[in-house]
């Protein structure tokens, strides 16, 4: 890639800056190996544009390792410099989360660090780790989100943690309406598949419970699942699309942990496919289009720890 050539469009979009101001100085170059944000997790990505829109410089990445429909346009807040310092943030930060690899290739996040004398006498114990990392990787269920579906993920990150919105309580269609629906939908077509399918759905109503409060909300959400959900009252009959859909992420690492024959674990995969396809084909009755404002009482005292 020709940096110069590029340095020249990005400052050249300079049409933005109309103001007269001069451009900020750019912090990122084109192919630099960084650290990006995307949702709550840190990973490592590749700078392939730059460019100044409305006088700030404007960043095109690559996250190394996922599929291309995963680039985009990012600012300088969402980047950290590929130093030590950042890679122990981001080991710091799966550790605060539990995650020990990625989930898409299995393949450690973790900086590697280098090996001296005094970690020679290990290394056979971590190589029986990793080699342990990569069977379990080969078990995962391989989950294939649609892509209007992702940008759905990603909108509904930026409307939490950056625009300071939540989903407002309870939703309607709530959880367990859209398994219904979706039960109702399938035995239409074929009513031999209503008890194979009750099931899966049943497992998924079990999941979403348990996973919710663990691993399905953000920091500044969590004043609010308080507040929602009693201890006698199900996370499903109050939550909806939004945070069902958060589930799909989660599910290869969970499903992992059960053991599942390879046969019942394919038909599973078809079924969970197939019930992404009708998220999709039903998402904008399903899914919100704007979230509500942050409440003040869940605000306060809880963005010093969202910073965190």
């Amino acid at each position: 890639m020709g940096n110069s050539s590029k340095d020249g469009s990005g400052g050249g979009s300079g049409g933005d800056n109309s103001s007269g101001r001069d451009p900020p100085t750019r912090t990122f170059s084109e192919g630099e190996k960084v650290l990006a944000y995307h949702g709550p997790r840190i990973y490592e990505a590749k700078v392939q544009k730059t460019e100044v829109r409305k006088n700030e410089w404007r960043y095109f990445v690559h996250y190394l390792g996922w599929n291309k429909n995963w680039d985009e346009w990012v600012g300088a807040d969402r980047l950290l410099k590929y130093t030590e310092e950042n890679i122990m943030k981001q080991q710091a930060l799966e550790k605060k989360q539990g995650i020990d690899r990625n989930p898409k290739s299995g393949r450690l996040t973790q900086h590697k660090p280098k090996i001296s004398a005094a970690t020679k006498g290990k290394k056979r114990k971590n190589d029986a780790v990793t080699e342990k990392d990569n069977v379990v990787a080969e078990k995962l269920v391989k989950i294939q989100i649609p892509s209007t579906l992702k940008k759905q993920l990603v909108d509904d990150w930026e409307f939490i943690t950056q625009r300071d919105k939540l989903v407002k309580l309870p939703r309607s269609p709530t959880v367990d309406d859209i398994l219904t629906s979706y039960l109702e939908h399938k035995s239409k077509k074929d009513a031999t598949v209503t008890d194979s399918v009750g099931e899966v759905l049943k497992g998924l109503r079990c999941y979403f419970d348990k996973a919710l409060p663990a691993m399905l909300l953000y920091r500044k959400e969590r004043q609010q699942y308080k507040e929602a959900v009693a201890a006698t009252v199900s996370p499903s009959t109050i939550y909806g699309a939004e945070h069902l859909l958060r589930l799909f992420v989660k599910l290869p690492e969970l499903l992992v942990q059960v053991n599942i024959e390879e046969e019942t674990l394919t038909r599973l995969q078809q079924k969970l496919v197939d019930f992404l396809k009708f998220l999709q084909k039903n998402q904008s009755t399903f899914f919100l289009s704007a979230y509500e404002g942050f409440k003040a009482s869940e605000g306060k005292g809880k963005r010093k720890e969202d910073r965190d």
